[in-house]
């Protein structure tokens, strides 16, 4: 049976480069044998969380459908934007809202034993390098094991091609580094 994938980019932005970084990784990981199920955040639109907001609604309806493409996956794809040295709004937003309890299904066990890899895109010369370390620390933080391999794609306004696909040959080759290795350990761990 093939790895189940989620690959996400938080940015909500149409011509995001880190949703093209996603994308290809995306593509890589279909390439190295999973089954990969690409998430637009803007297609799961959840209010700023809130205390209050969540003791008188509850959880977003939109969280649910993401939380059951969570609830299905064996692992995670995710390309974080820098915004300021640090992780976007929008993608500490969405997991703390996947976070919160529903009912009687916790939203800490639906990262339990996920794996997934890091990347990221700026225009910026680092490629959104200095969030990476931030991402990592709250992500681990939910329960899910990211491997040690991450990727900054820097000058990301040139790195695309029109197909989406990385032009530079080394980045190329250590995203699908980083995809083989997921699907590896994935497809190892259930049969172990």
């Amino acid at each position: 049976m093939a790895v189940k994938l989620l690959a996400l980019a938080g940015s909500a932005r149409e011509q995001s480069f880190n949703k093209k970084l996603a994308r290809a990784a995306a593509l890589s990981a279909e390439s190295a044998g999973a089954n990969v199920t690409f998430v637009d955040l803007n297609d799961y639109a959840m209010p700023l969380y809130h205390g209050d907001l969540e003791a008188k609604e509850g959880v977003p309806e939109a969280s649910r459908g993401l939380r059951k493409l969570l609830r299905e996956t064996d692992g995670l794809l995710i390309a974080s934007p820098e915004y300021n040295g640090f992780v976007t709004p929008l993608l500490v937003n969405t997991f703390d809202w996947l976070s919160r309890k529903d009912g009687d299904e916790s939203g800490l066990d639906l990262f339990k034993g996920k794996y997934g890899v890091l990347m990221s895109a700026s225009p910026g010369p680092l490629g959104g390098i200095r969030s990476l370390a931030a991402a990592r620390q709250f992500i681990t933080t939910l329960g899910v094991t990211l491997l040690p391999e991450q990727l900054a794609v820097s000058r990301a306004h040139e790195a695309f091609d029109e197909a989406g696909s990385l032009k530079d040959e080394g980045q190329r080759s250590r995203l699908d580094g980083m995809t083989q290795r997921l699907v590896t350990t994935l497809s190892a761990l259930e049969h172990a």
